[in-house]
């Protein structure tokens, strides 16, 4: 199982104008261990500095444009080969310009060149049943002054391995895929949506309506559980061999999909149409620091 985070939309912020940029920068290919390791992940921003360690290049666009990572087009190597990025803000500057200086930081350093259009794709609309919803709404943990960074410091991190994926999103929201079930403590509906449409096979948005954190739990039967492992991966940008795309088959997924409704939500099927980033050009490898 490898690790698939996705950077939360809100980390940053909202976009900033144009053409901010770290007052310096630095890009360094992760050193990922292989061969079932666990793998660590994560965003650290403490004050001036922004740390951010394993995420892929489509983890960053996330985090760069504020969308989402099935929004994003462009070459497989992009979910899978994953960087380090450090970068200090110039004086004055605050987290909310954190973004334009991931656009700035690479279209320089990756050349990177894209455009936007909208497409019309399925996807699957997470909506709330009818008999309402049954998941236990429970609200964040206080903000404390201890730990990393202290007060006001953003911390995300995740880790995987063999044994399934932990996801942390500070302030004792988190999200464990392990042991053939999903379980959920102080999660939004957008950060749910956002890991759930990992394993599946086409994006999930959320038309729920909930605005809250919940605490809630999915099992799945060992096939389906399985099956999200390798779409998972699929997502990382992992490369599989036929034999293991080929357990795809003993997936239904309907263990899914009922688990879903036992917390009184739904999963539908539709086409809506999306604003997508297309990648034109990208390097595959950052110029020098």
């Amino acid at each position: 199982m490898i690790l698939a985070i996705l950077v939360p939309v809100g980390v940053f912020g909202q976009t900033a104008p144009p053409r901010a940029e770290f007052e310096v920068a630095s890009i360094r290919p992760s050193a990922l261990l292989s061969g079932g390791s666990q793998v660590n992940v994560g965003v650290h921003v403490d004050g001036a500095l922004v740390n951010c360690v394993a995420l892929s290049l489509k983890d960053y666009m996330v985090a760069a444009y504020q969308v989402k990572f099935y929004q994003i087009q462009g070459p497989e190597w992009m979910a899978g080969e994953r960087f380090d990025i450090s970068g200090k803000l110039p004086a004055g500057a605050t987290r909310s310009e954190v973004p334009a200086m991931l656009q700035s930081l690479l279209a320089d350093r990756f050349e990177m060149k894209m455009h936007r259009e909208t497409r019309d794709l399925p996807v699957y609309t997470l909506v709330v049943g009818k008999g309402g919803s049954k998941m236990k709404e429970s609200p964040l943990d206080e903000e404390t002054g201890e730990g990393p960074g202290g007060r006001g410091a953003t911390n995300v991190a995740g880790s995987g391995g063999r044994g399934g994926v932990a996801l942390s999103f500070g302030r004792g929201s988190s999200f464990v895929f392990a042991d053939n079930k999903i379980v959920a403590t102080k999660l939004t509906m957008a950060s749910f949506v956002d890991t759930l449409g990992r394993f599946l096979d086409r994006p999930v948005v959320d038309a729920t309506g909930l605005t809250g954190n919940y605490d809630f739990e999915l099992a799945f039967t060992p096939e389906d559980y399985r099956a999200m492992q390798i779409r998972s991966a699929i997502a990382a940008g992992v490369v599989l061999p036929p034999e293991a795309l080929r357990l795809l088959e003993g997936g239904s997924g309907d263990s899914l999909f009922s688990a879903i409704q036992t917390i009184g939500l739904k999963l539908e099927s539709r086409k809506a149409p999306l604003e997508v980033l297309v990648v034109d050009s990208v390097r595959k490898t950052p110029t020098e620091n």
